[in-house]
């Protein structure tokens, strides 16, 4: 039996966090030999640390689950919680923050496995695009930034 559309979407964004894609990386993968100190550090003047990125990802991967649990949609496009800094940068708190990354990429898989996918062309609550868009866009969207992760490491090697 065919794989539905919602476990293919679930998939994509397990292999993202922690598999092995055709484009040869995965956030895992990227994350695991970077320290906070590293992390914190903003070797490119104008862009994000990697810690920056992180918590924009996780923030993201949290929003999406809201509407799949029929709550509207949170705005964060542009508020202070689409780009936040690191209060604590210690290196309790960067495991703490690629702990609660996979699982908030863990708790969407699942929810987008589990979801109908007769619904996909539903529009989420709170916006004006459908699940499918949104599905298919946090997968991109996690990807996108860690493209970025991994400019912003590579500027900060010796």
């Amino acid at each position: 039996m065919p794989k539905s559309e919602t476990a293919r979407i679930a998939e994509q964004l397990r292999l993202a966090m922690s598999g092995d894609t055709w484009a040869g990386v995965c956030v895992s993968g990227v994350l695991a030999d970077i320290t906070a100190a590293q992390a914190a550090t903003r070797p490119l003047t104008n862009a994000h640390t990697i810690w920056e990125l992180v918590l924009h990802i996780e923030t993201y991967l949290a929003a999406a689950l809201e509407p799949l649990a029929g709550k509207p949609m949170p705005h964060i496009y542009k508020t202070p919680a689409d780009w936040r800094s690191p209060e604590d940068t210690s290196s309790a708190a960067w495991k703490d923050l690629l702990e609660r990354l996979q699982r908030s990429g863990s708790a969407l898989a699942e929810a987008i496995e589990r979801f109908d996918p007769a619904r996909l062309g539903d529009t989420v609550p709170n916006r004006e695009y459908d699940f499918y868009y949104l599905l298919h866009g946090v997968v991109q969207h996690t990807f996108y930034h860690l493209g970025q992760i991994m400019m912003v490491k590579k500027a900060a090697q010796p």
